[in-house]
């Protein structure tokens, strides 16, 4: 489980393609990669991936070909960095909320604009994801847990103060970029009973 509070920003050192599952190679800082065995859980742009390896290079995660078809994964290059956090622990203050690491779909970057303070940035998806994003609701965007803004039918807004713009990726990506979007699971699991229980009282 995570929270969706960044705790570093890393780098892509390799990226090895087999069929159907890539591997990936991080550059993990002293502080990033102390006490992490094989087999620990990590977020990578919110995406739950496990340890698989580690020497004194990179620590390796392995990218199965589904997470990669959902994800913004699939579109990485070695150099691009990704926003890093590590499984939460019991005991451990939740400042964000709780996420799986689990992605339900990208979102495309439509709109950006920055001030001195803050940053609005506009995303689109497909309708059938808007029911689960609610003002004043939250998303985990790219592994960060955000407050959700205005929405329509086919957009939604966020804003990034100082500290989010600085401990993250999500406000030095270009227009068209792509973003892992998790959404709330209690949202969802309560929009999805609510459709099933009319639904079955209209075809009862």
């Amino acid at each position: 489980m995570f929270t969706g509070i960044i705790q570093a920003i890393a780098v892509i050192a390799s990226i090895e393609k087999k069929s159907g599952l890539w591997r990936l190679g991080m550059h993990f800082d002293e502080a990033l990669q102390e006490n992490l065995n094989h087999g620990a859980s990590v977020a990578h742009n919110g995406v739950c991936l496990t340890v698989s390896a580690v020497d004194n290079e990179c620590v390796y995660f392995d990218v199965m070909d589904e997470t990669l078809q959902v994800t913004n994964l699939n579109h990485c290059e070695v150099g691009d960095k990704l926003n890093i956090e590590r499984a939460m622990r019991y005991g451990d203050e939740v400042g964000g909320h709780i996420l799986s690491g689990h992605i339900a779909f990208s979102a495309k970057l439509i709109e950006r604009e920055a001030t001195d303070t803050n940053s609005r940035l506009r995303f689109e998806c497909d309708n059938r994801w808007m029911k689960y994003i609610l003002p004043k609701g939250f998303a985990a965007i790219d592994g960060a847990s955000l407050t959700i803004g205005k929405t329509s039918d086919t957009w939604f807004e966020v804003y990034l103060i100082p500290e989010t713009r600085t401990l993250t990726t999500l406000d030095s990506k270009v227009v068209g970029t792509l973003y892992n979007i998790e959404i709330d699971s209690q949202t969802q699991a309560i929009v999805d009973t609510v459709e099933r229980v009319l639904a079955q009282r209209f075809t009862a």
